[in-house]
């Protein structure tokens, strides 16, 4: 943008242009909606930074319960088997 005023088509300067209420107000809401999109972008990322955590922290905690669940099936495998019918109607578990 230069630094002259504007030239009417005569050749004379113009007086530098008053700027508009109007103009200035959208001008100033857009300046205010730039920077809360930049600021939701930023929350975005965060969220999503959460969001991947966590996801890890569950298939984690998923892993280690298929692992535990393994554990108690072998366990279970080595009782005798009166053993296990006992254990199964003690707990109400029908077979």
């Amino acid at each position: 943008m230069s630094n002259h005023n504007p030239i009417d088509p005569s050749g004379v300067p113009l007086p530098p242009a008053l700027p508009d209420p109007v103009i200035e107000r959208v001008i100033e809401r857009v300046e205010l909606l730039l920077l809360r999109y930049a600021e939701l972008q930023r929350t975005n990322a965060l969220l999503n930074e959460q969001v991947s955590i966590l996801a890890h922290e569950r298939d984690s905690l998923k892993s280690r319960l298929s692992a535990a669940r393994s554990r108690v099936d072998a366990l279970l495998e080595r009782l005798p088997e009166n053993a296990v019918a006992t254990l199964q109607t003690s707990a109400g578990v029908d077979s």
